[in-house]
């Protein structure tokens, strides 16, 4: 079987599975990215370059349209150079996203073609208006419903699609749900499992941690309001006021991952501790930006409740991974963490706005860590239900394997 991956950031959400068909007798697998990406073994990677740019000036609702398209003819040129070397995919895997899965069955009219649905957006109903401090500005709707123009091009090319949450399929439209599976990217809960032995030491400061001491844990890719970072900070006030032995370790970066950026020469990062610096004991505050994977699980492991906020967006593989360590979850009843996280089943549910709610949770966990243990067992079943090795890639490869012989049920 000839499989080709395509993906602006390879290997992204084919990190396992493009190896593990490359370790399959008669197998050849070639991947399609525009970034520099890791070697794995058995997979030929491709880097190729988007040429041109969008058209300055160019009527706001088109934009991102043009954006897609420029990708899609990108590595629709890449894709006519493998052609010309002989290469013809039985099965095409490719992110939707960006625009490069657009034109592919124009090269390989024969292959089949996954497409990965991440995310559809709409003005209503998800992340886009939800949040009132944030409005956005006027157009926004015509501007979110014209984003999606790229992405129902390639869903109408494709063959199957692939969703990693229930509700981030449901958010795809319904003429397209008859060709759509939803699979986990999965995570590695042999890897992410507690240990009440580990200690840990971090940051500039030595910081030294280890299973018992009251640690608080927020965890984002950059800290922004989209996963949170405001309604978690105006709550640390009267948690350590409330607790007054008790950290909070704060993982993540300066930049912007979604959503509106900040003031010119601003970060959401300092313009929401600055909010709050004067009612904050900054001893026990303490910003580690982006540290090494091994790192971010011992701290997890070691985490006495952890937090996780987000929009109505996509999951974080943060909260699946805290809760296979056994992490008592304080979420956001938010639709993607209420898929997951039942209220004082596996976790806690709060407001996502409520920095009352949000800080009486954790100081409740903190005050009782006994009462929860229930809740971080709870916490570990669930995620092994989302196990990478056992459930989420054998299904992701049966599916593969489906799809490439005409079929994809």
């Amino acid at each position: 079987m000839r499989v080709l991956f395509v993906h602006q950031n390879f290997p992204g959400q084919y990190r396992h599975i493009a190896p593990a068909l490359a370790a399959r007798p008669g197998a050849e697998v070639v991947a399609l990215g525009i970034n520099p990406a890791p070697t794995l073994p058995g997979v030929r990677h491709l880097r190729y370059a988007v040429t041109g740019r969008s058209t300055p000036g160019i009527h706001p609702p088109a934009a991102s349209f043009e954006t897609a398209t420029l990708r899609g003819e990108a590595a629709a040129r890449a894709a006519l150079a493998l052609k010309a070397e002989g290469f013809c995919p039985d099965v095409i895997c490719g992110h939707s996203g960006w625009g490069e899965t657009l034109f592919l069955k124009d090269v390989w009219p024969r292959a089949r073609l996954l497409t990965f649905a991440e995310f559809f957006y709409s003005a209503t109903g998800a992340d886009t208006g939800f949040d009132p401090e944030f409005p956005g500005a006027e157009g926004d709707a015509f501007r979110t419903r014209a984003r999606n123009a790229a992405q129902l091009l390639a869903f109408e090319a494709s063959d199957r699609l692939v969703s990693p949450t229930a509700w981030q399929a449901s958010r795809i439209p319904a003429a397209f749900r008859d060709r759509l599976t939803v699979i986990h990217d999965g995570i590695d809960t042999d890897l992410l499992r507690p240990d009440p032995r580990v200690r840990i030491t971090l940051g500039r400061d030595s910081l030294s941690l280890g299973v018992g001491d009251e640690v608080v844990t927020f965890v984002n890719r950059n800290l922004e309001p989209y996963r949170g970072y405001h309604s978690f900070m105006r709550a640390l006030p009267e948690i350590l006021r409330r607790r007054p032995k008790a950290r909070a370790v704060i993982v993540g970066g300066s930049d912007t991952s979604y959503g509106a950026k900040p003031p010119a020469g601003r970060t959401w990062r300092d313009i929401f501790l600055d909010e709050v610096r004067a009612d904050l004991d900054l001893s026990r505050v303490h910003f580690v930006g982006n540290i090494p994977y091994r790192d971010y699980v011992d701290l997890l492991r070691v985490s006495m409740v952890h937090v996780y906020l987000t929009y109505p967006f996509v999951l974080s593989w943060s909260m699946l991974e805290a809760m296979a360590l056994g992490a008592c979850i304080v979420g956001s009843a938010t639709p993607p963490v209420e898929e997951v996280i039942r209220h004082r089943r596996n976790g806690l549910l709060v407001d996502f706005f409520s920095r009352r709610a949000i800080a009486e949770a954790v100081v409740s966990v903190l005050a009782d860590p006994a009462a929860v243990a229930p809740l971080r067992a709870a916490a570990r079943e669930t995620a092994l239900s989302y196990d990478l090795g056992r459930v989420c890639l054998p299904a992701h490869l049966r599916l593969i394997e489906a799809v490439a012989a005409g079929g994809g049920a």
